[in-house]
């Protein structure tokens, strides 16, 4: 095993652990209540998953799906929906952040001064640290849930690239999905702060409860690598269905515009139209986002008609030369292996040349 995928598979579920444990912290701070750091045990599996990742795949990742990404989200969204909803009234005053770090700088320069000379520089640590996290605590509610919102998708993002990659995954395949996952990230984020912000929202607990199921729905693709990564397939007599060929030949296309359309715009477009429209709640970001999405979902559509086009024209011209090609790089020989039932169902697919083209044909052959 290389040291340095060992290092990477470690530190990166090390920070997951970290950032998880951190939320549990927040949650138990604010409801008062120790049986909420039972929360932290779903870590468990996060350390299960390392020790199996590293006996059996030698700390690789898997294909097209990451368990460590899955794990981190289950450690974490619990914290982040306890949060929220104890949150629903509760605002910040003017400028805390400020306020706390001026408070905070007094307070270490007294313990430095206070420590010098009697109890030793080890004192000093330990005063030094117990004056930071009481002033961490003493920081707005609202703005730790916002960090840890922050926080939590730029290690999703960061994370999926410190984590080893399987043999299945090329760098260059994975620069692109981390590309991807930054802007889903901004969206996903702008979505959850946009929507709950807004005071009609926080005065209803079914809107709130909504509005963090579909974000929690949209953070399932971060484990999934299938945007980059086509489906392999072999020259059978299944692969030769239109339904396979077309899976076969456009698989990250088509994972994309799914991912639009059910996980992430489709939804957003759904609730901020609900919003809109049910609960006559409007500003001048939800209408532009709003927006947003039906151009979004707009295009997507616009893409798959292009494709399903595009991949009708191949057939199309495959079927005239008596070839049918399964995947872009391998070229399946029809003449040999379709049978007439087959070739018949392609022909129904791509509609019947006409009369001239037909006996044209015919002539050729």
């Amino acid at each position: 095993m290389e040291l340095m995928v060992l290092l990477n598979a470690l530190v990166t579920r090390l920070l997951f652990v970290l950032h998880s444990l951190i939320g549990v912290w927040r949650v138990t701070a604010v409801k008062k209540e120790p049986k909420y750091w039972l929360l932290a045990l779903l870590n468990l599996l996060l350390c299960l998953e390392t020790g199996l990742t590293l006996k059996f795949k030698q700390g690789r990742g898997y294909k097209w799906f990451s368990p460590a990404i899955f794990l981190y989200l289950i450690c974490t969204v619990p914290s982040l929906w306890l949060l929220e909803i104890h949150h629903g009234t509760q605002y910040c005053g003017n400028e805390p952040g400020a306020v706390q770090v001026n408070v905070s700088n007094q307070d270490f320069n007294q313990s430095r001064d206070s420590s010098h000379g009697s109890e030793g520089t080890d004192h000093h640590i330990i005063q030094t640290a117990k004056v930071f996290v009481n002033q961490l605590s003493t920081i707005c509610e609202t703005v730790w849930t916002l960090a840890l919102h922050q926080t939590f998708l730029l290690l999703l993002v960061v994370g999926r690239w410190l984590l080893p990659i399987g043999v299945e995954i090329t760098r260059d395949q994975l620069s692109q999905l981390l590309l991807m996952f930054v802007g889903t990230a901004a969206d996903i984020l702008e979505f959850a702060s946009e929507t709950l912000d807004i005071k009609d929202v926080r005065n209803n607990y079914v809107l709130i409860n909504a509005i963090l199921a579909v974000w929690t729905w949209s953070m399932l693709q971060f484990p999934l690598d299938l945007a980059v990564q086509h489906i392999g397939c072999k020259p059978t007599a299944s692969t030769r269905r239109i339904p396979s060929l077309l899976l076969c030949r456009y698989s990250a296309e088509l994972w994309n515009i799914g991912v639009s359309l059910f996980i992430q715009d489709g939804p957003f477009f759904i609730v901020r139209s609900i919003l809109m429209g049910h609960f006559r709640i409007f500003n001048q970001m939800l209408v532009f986002f709003t927006a947003k999405n039906i151009l979004v979902v707009t295009l997507q559509l616009y893409r798959l008609a292009v494709i399903t086009l595009d991949f009708r024209a191949t057939i199309l011209q495959k079927s005239r030369k008596g070839e049918v090609s399964c995947c872009p790089c391998e070229p399946y020989e029809a003449s040999s292996h379709a049978t007439t039932d087959q070739d018949n169902k392609m022909r129904e697919f791509v509609a019947f040349p006409p009369e001239g083209e037909s006996q044209a044909l015919s002539e050729d052959q």
